[in-house]
């Protein structure tokens, strides 16, 4: 009994023991808990401050940002608003001054109106004036004024017959005294008022080196560079005394500055030698074709002129190189366009159609083949091809009378063609001559089947022509020769001689790989 009360007391200890212990922890519990929370709400507290100060500083700088914006459109807003009010200040004083031209125009065409009417009642008191004079005069003299015009007619002839034998007799004598003298001063005149200019100007270049040592360099050894560069450009190469000098030869501008820009990279490379030549030459020719395309598309934009087709572009710019008459045709064509705008715009006409059709009604002067047809009707048929408006080819066609003219551009197109040539000084029909002689005589070559290239050289004096070596042999070299020289004898007019010389060259070219 007294165990079990013990056993009783002990469990009953260890469970008064164990809920106290519980007590405790749970108090202890509590009490960590309330301060965590206390401590959670001051952090969370001092982080809401925080956010709420970065807040406001967002703002801040966001409506800072906001009013700059503001700021700047308002300005902008300021300036097209004083920009638009000064434009209609402007355009108020240009209607102002266009209504005072207007009122003042009005003006002197009443003038010239009341003048005209004054001019005609006058003109009409002095023909009636007139009349009687006569009808008195003829009273007068008892002749009829038919009479009297005959008889003083016949009396002025005698008279005047008279005085012509007499001083036609007196300009003999004296031509007789002086005719060698000034036989030699007009040939002396002529030849510097005209040959040297055509000559410098149509048909020599000057190729300028640094000194004479380079001249056997360009020739060659026995000739063969200046063969090979003559014989891939078509020009011909002059080496003589003139201290640091070359000229170049030819009737034809392109072939002449592809030689020019070949011979100064050859110069300046030091590599002068045939296959060297031949791919200067080669490489020249297509940057003076780029050129050629650049010079085209500079013209336009200068000009104003949108839109053109590539080709024509091409064309314009092939102008450059290219004489009417002894004048440039690029200057003669921009002339010509400046000219149509402006009649265009006194007229009231479209001036971008105007100066199109200005620029564009020589260019059938500068196509590659050169069909015989005249160049305004091909100038025409180019325009068509390649899409220009109807009455910028109409303009271009009838130009010359070929065709009807269809539209007011086309006469305005026919002045100011006539104005820009017509011009003292501008043209030469000599020099225009010379050149399609030469042309012919490369034609003439050229139509023989085997011919490769034909180059007229020597003002026309030598037809160089080079044949294809596979089809055309020794034999038939000769007798092409001589077919060629009979033809030009018979069918073309010439000065003095022209020597023929076929050149037949065959090549073995193999690669070393």
């Amino acid at each position: 009994m007294d165990v079990i009360s013990i056993v009783i007391g002990v469990v009953a200890g260890l469970l008064l023991g164990g809920l106290l212990a519980a007590t405790l922890l749970k108090k202890s519990i509590q009490h960590k808990s309330a301060n965590l929370l206390k401590d959670a709400e001051v952090d969370a507290e001092v982080i809401k401050k925080e956010k709420i100060l970065q807040a406001k500083e967002k703002f801040l700088q966001l409506k800072e940002e906001h009013e700059k914006v503001i700021n700047e459109r308002e300005k902008k807003i300021v300036e097209v608003e004083n920009r638009a009010r000064q434009n209609e200040q402007s355009i108020s004083k240009k209607m102002e001054d266009f209504g005072r031209k207007e009122k003042e125009t009005e003006t002197i065409k009443e003038n010239l109106s009341r003048q005209l009417v004054i001019l005609n009642t006058k003109q009409e008191e002095l023909e009636k004036a007139h009349k009687q004079h006569v009808e008195q005069l003829e009273k007068v003299s008892g002749l009829s004024k038919d009479g009297a015009k005959t008889q003083l007619m016949e009396a002025l002839k005698d008279e005047a017959r008279t005085d012509a034998m007499a001083y036609i007799k007196e300009i003999q004598d004296e031509a007789k005294l002086t005719a060698k003298q000034e036989a030699k001063k007009v040939v002396i005149q002529t030849i510097q008022r005209i040959a040297t200019e055509h000559a410098i100007e149509n048909s020599v270049s000057i190729f300028n080196i640094q000194g004479d040592d380079m001249k056997g360099r360009i020739i060659g050894r026995e000739g063969r560079n200046i063969r090979a560069l003559e014989s891939a450009t078509g020009v011909e190469i002059i080496v003589d005394d003139t201290p640091e000098a070359i000229v170049l030869s030819c009737f034809d501008p392109v072939r002449r500055e592809i030689a020019r820009l070949a011979l100064h990279q050859l110069v300046t490379d030091g590599r002068i030698h045939p296959a060297r030549i031949e791919e200067i030459v080669a490489k020249t020719s297509k940057n003076i074709e780029d050129e050629i395309v650049e010079v085209g598309k500079r013209t336009c934009i200068d000009l104003g002129i949108h839109g053109l087709h590539p080709e024509l572009t091409r064309m314009v710019g092939r102008m450059k190189y290219r004489s009417s008459y002894g004048q440039n045709l690029l200057k003669h064509s921009r002339e010509t366009a400046n000219l149509c705008a402006t009649m265009a715009a006194e007229l009231g006409l479209n001036v971008k159609v105007a100066k199109r059709a200005g620029l564009l009604h020589d260019i059938g002067k500068v196509p590659d083949d050169e069909p015989e047809l005249p160049h305004a009707i091909l100038g025409m048929k180019l325009a068509e091809k390649y899409g220009e408006k109807p009455e910028v080819c109409n303009a271009i066609g009838a130009h010359h009378d070929e065709i009807d003219m269809t539209t007011l551009i086309s006469p305005i197109v026919q002045v100011c063609d006539a104005v820009s040539g017509a011009r003292p000084g501008a043209r030469r029909e000599i020099a225009e001559q010379y050149i399609k002689r030469l042309k012919d005589l490369e034609s003439l070559a050229m139509s023989y089947e085997g011919v490769l290239k034909a180059f007229a050289i020597q003002a026309g004096r030598e037809l160089r022509v080079m044949v294809e070596s596979e089809k055309v042999d020794d034999k038939k070299s000769e007798e092409l020769s001589f077919q060629i020289s009979n033809k030009i004898q018979n069918e073309m007019t010439y000065p003095g001689q022209v020597k023929v010389t076929v050149i037949r060259e065959t090549r073995a070219i193999s690669f070393a790989k």
